[in-house]
């Protein structure tokens, strides 16, 4: 045996067999809910997390995350999964180990505060279903959104955690908001209501190490409940911010399995085991165990998901998150809606607007659905508003947050916004201060009502009642009342290989073959048409052999960003043009989705065109989302700017005016379309 393999072995060895550690940090891996959630857009599948789930819960881990935040509704609407089926199925592989969840309060897995009851089945179907410990987190930190949830945790005899939304006003920690003393209240407050645990939520990656070290000092001395720290990579200080906090004391630290760390996921576990080697804080992990688990990670499962990844950028840290505090996934994702709304020349006008909303609306934490809240108003603002008028066009979620429906804010909300938001509000012009659950009226019992015949149980109605559209569509799929569309079912390794196998040819320039066939000589039917392809342009002749081709109608297709569908032209016989081969590019896919955003809906087939001669005034998609409902129909009378139709785009409702008074003479689309910007979604007459 060589020096070099009997250093290795006596490593590996000490690795395995070295005494325990006094205080040993507990550690819970983040990898199959949180890593690539951050990471790859949500879109982890069950079936590659089987793989790797019987090592996994050989480590000794504190608890492995595996539910909760984006996983519910990514999972019931872009992989066709039962997301209650997901904790039953990897509870039979993980047999030690508890399981957490991050439960969003009384948002539960949603973008709202849900009504008392719905808040409650849920709890306790969750802890049925398999999940031990709950990491319960209010975007605002107003704890009155705990109550309900956390009396029913402690019912089901499960681990109560409460978070603190960490935040900030100024470079580091202090300020006359977010500062160490504001904290210590938090903490004491989660403290009276039970909290087992006590976690700090960094969930953009802004603790510096030595607040982190301030922090974690602060909260020993004040509260009994072991302390948790939980801080996202994107900036790149989390794994001091890790060391840092342990030396304070900190009892738990949140990582992910090295494949799915970094970016704006969590630092890896693997170097803070080999860094605390020997310590009295030692882990006690086995490194080759680890090792073993990331083979197959990296083998078997990430090359699936690498289409997803952000390739954009060669750096894996993001130093701006330190100056707009928005959450790597958030910031992803308003960049691809500017794209879409051709409007990514703005993007350096939204990050000087954000802080100024966020300000204006209370200095709220950015985490989900505040952060979404923010964001997408910001970038209405830089869009719609004109030198006359701000917040022109405001999302039904930042109403609710003027009204009180999300709870109460850091600092009051701006007065002239508040008194903006609030006019002509369906619940009143002004706002509650009582915890906003009492004024939500129950919802289990209409949600049962409307998925009888459908729903077989109570996991599939609260299916329904977190998400009304997506989840009614998703148990269509379900129980084989519709077929799921291509785009969400899963595809097996070699399909991947494949693909890429094909897109490598491509670059190329083997892809296609030009066949050996000698062209016909040009006549007089030949028609010039230009092709534009991304950024390329091409001309392409068409002819139609034995005379000139007849345009005979207009008809929308059903493409990945739609069109609005025109009305069809009145010609002769259908003459269908022989086809041209154009040159093209791979598609692009979308980004990333972490915690704090998600991409838009699947496409769907493109609606019937507008009947022909329809004239009127027509009411178009000013960015692109999906059809949460119309509010009015056609043959009802509207009024200039009264609410037509709500549009959802990025998770936020848009409620679109009448752009003129008259009467609705056609709708383009369906609840739960995907639409593109400048879509006709109606015509007033």
């Amino acid at each position: 045996m060589s020096n070099h393999d009997q250093i290795k072995t006596t490593a590996m060895d000490y690795s395995k067999n070295r005494p325990p550690a006094e205080n040993p940090v507990k550690v819970v891996d983040l990898s199959l809910r949180d890593g690539h959630q951050s990471l790859f857009a949500t879109r982890g599948r069950t079936e590659d997390m089987i793989p790797v789930a019987e090592k996994m819960d050989e480590v000794g881990f504190w608890a492995v995350e595996t539910w909760g935040g984006a996983t519910f509704d990514a999972m019931h609407r872009f992989l066709n999964e039962d997301p209650w089926e997901r904790i039953r199925t990897l509870k039979r592989y993980i047999t030690k180990t508890p399981f957490s969840m991050l439960l969003r309060a009384q948002n539960l897995v949603g973008y709202r505060n849900y009504a008392d009851d719905v808040a409650r089945a849920f709890v306790e179907r969750s802890a049925a279903n398999g999940i031990d410990i709950f990491r319960t987190f209010d975007a605002l930190n107003d704890y009155r959104n705990f109550e309900t949830v956390a009396s029913v945790i402690k019912e089901c005899g499960k681990h109560f955690q409460g978070c603190i939304c960490y935040s900030m006003t100024e470079p580091r920690i202090g300020g006359e908001v977010y500062n160490i003393e504001y904290y210590v209240r938090k903490a004491k407050e989660l403290e009276a209501m039970g909290a087992e645990t006590i976690c700090i939520k960094d969930m953009a990656g802004l603790v510096a190490p030595y607040d982190a070290y301030e922090i974690v000092k602060a909260l020993k001395a004040a509260v009994k409940p072991p302390i948790h720290f939980h801080s996202h990579f994107t900036s790149g200080m989390s794994p001091m911010s890790h060391l840092k906090a342990i030396e304070a004391g900190v009892d738990i630290v949140d990582t992910c399995m090295s494949p799915y760390a970094y970016r704006t996921s969590h630092a890896a576990v693997e170097p803070l085991v080999m860094t605390l080697l020997g310590t009295n804080r030692d882990t006690g992990f086995d490194i080759q165990q680890l090792a073993e688990i990331n083979e197959i990670l990296e083998r078997k499962v990430l090359p699936k998901y690498k289409h997803l990844l952000d390739d954009s950028k060669v750096s894996i840290i993001d130093i701006n998150v330190l100056l707009h505090q928005t959450p790597g996934g958030m910031l992803s994702n308003l960049v691809n809606q500017l794209r879409e709304m051709d409007a990514l020349h703005k993007i350096d006008e939204v990050y000087k607007e954000l802080p100024k909303v966020r300000k204006e609306l209370g200095q709220i934490p950015l985490v989900t659905p505040t952060s979404q809240i923010v964001g997408i108003q910001t970038v209405n603002n830089v869009l719609f508003d004109d030198k006359d008028e701000r917040y022109k066009m405001i999302t039904d979620q930042v109403k609710d947050l003027c009204y009180g429906l999300y709870g109460q804010t850091a600092i009051p909300i701006d007065p002239e916004v508040q008194k903006k938001a609030l006019k002509g509000y369906p619940r009143g012009e002004d706002p509650i201060t009582c915890r906003p659950a009492e004024v939500l009226e129950p919802e289990l019992d209409q949600a049962k009502k409307d998925t009888e015949g459908l729903a077989q149980d109570l996991d599939d109605v609260i299916t329904y009642a977190l998400y009304p559209i997506t989840g009614k569509r998703f148990l269509k799929w379900k129980y084989g009342k519709e077929d799921p569309p291509p785009e969400v079912k899963p595809r097996t390794l070699e399909e991947i290989e494949a693909e890429n196998e094909l897109i490598k040819l491509a670059k190329l320039g083997l892809l296609v073959r030009k066949p050996e066939k000698k062209a016909p000589p040009k006549t007089d039917a030949l028609r010039t048409f230009n092709v534009f392809v991304d950024d390329e342009y091409f001309e392409v002749g068409v002819e139609e052999p034995g005379g000139s081709p007849v345009i005979s109608y207009v008809q929308q297709l059903p493409v990945q960003a739609q069109a609005s569908a025109p009305a069809p032209v009145s010609a002769p016989a259908p003459v269908t043009p022989a086809p041209a081969p154009v040159k093209s590019k791979p598609a692009k896919p979308a980004p990333p989705e972490p915690e704090s955003s998600k991409p838009a809906a699947p496409a769907t087939p493109a609606p019937s065109p507008v009947a022909a001669g329809v004239e009127g005034a027509p009411l178009k998609a000013p960015m692109p989302g999906m059809i949460v409902r119309y509010l009015k129909q056609v043959g009802d009378a509207v009024s200039k700017g009264d609410t037509v139709v709500i549009l959802e785009a990025m998770k936020m409702e848009n409620a679109l005016p009448a752009p003129a008074g008259g009467t609705v003479k056609a709708i383009n689309f369906s609840i739960g379309d995907s639409v593109a910007k400048d879509d006709v979604l109606c015509v007033i007459g």
